[in-house]
């Protein structure tokens, strides 16, 4: 398998962390995203929306998305499960997962950071509390929803789950944006026990091919 990624993506980070937790082996391919590289006719031609990550699997058919690539090594390769059978527990990690996929990372990312400053000339500062409300809009209902769900070292359950792997990349990605996190003590004992997981680091952007220091 082939991953065209890019090593701040939190979509990219998200179906890293998931080939480790499954143990599948793949070849990384960095599409630097700051340099335009996903507009590249022939990348294009895989990811017809211009974003990260893609995925190559064996038969040479690619996808695009990471939830839907997520979905497809489910069902290829369904151990470890991250996404739980039974109906509740099923319930919880998707609503979970879809806060941080359909809430927080569409109004984030750097396309629309980069329209925020490129097109309609906000500042810096005005970018930087433009992201930092739609975290805390977002954080504050998963932490909401952790509470409600008497989390512990996970999101869900005492396994990881899709929630784990959605929550940690956004969590990494507010950081390094200086978000205020100290309201969401949930969200961190999450972090901070996946994070240190074996699988978590390997997937984590300064271990990718590619990566550029801040």
């Amino acid at each position: 398998m082939k991953l065209f990624s890019f090593f701040n993506s939190s979509a990219s980070y998200r179906v890293r962390i998931a080939l480790a937790l499954k143990g599948i082996e793949y070849q990384t391919e960095p599409v630097n995203i700051r340099l335009g590289e996903q507009y590249d006719t022939k990348y294009l031609q895989l990811n017809p929306v211009g974003v990260v990550p893609t995925l190559i699997d064996d038969e040479g058919n690619s996808i695009g998305q990471s939830l839907a690539i997520i979905d497809y090594l489910e069902r290829c390769f369904p151990v470890p499960q991250l996404l739980p059978q039974g109906a509740q527990i099923r319930t919880q990690v998707l609503e979970i997962a879809s806060i941080i996929a359909c809430d927080i990372h569409p109004v984030n990312n750097m396309r629309v950071l980069r329209y925020l400053t490129d097109e309609l000339q906000i500042s810096d500062s005005q970018k930087k509390n433009w992201y930092a409300h739609w975290i805390k809009v977002g954080l504050g209902a998963v932490e909401h929803l952790l509470e409600k769900n008497n989390s512990g070292n996970y999101c869900v359950g005492d396994q990881v789950t899709l929630a784990d792997c959605f929550l940690i990349p956004q969590w990494a990605n507010a950081l390094r944006m200086e978000c205020e996190l100290s309201y969401y003590p949930r969200c961190q004992k999450v972090y901070q026990h996946c994070s240190a997981l074996p699988e978590f680091i390997v997937a984590a952007p300064e271990n990718q091919p590619g990566f550029i220091a801040p």
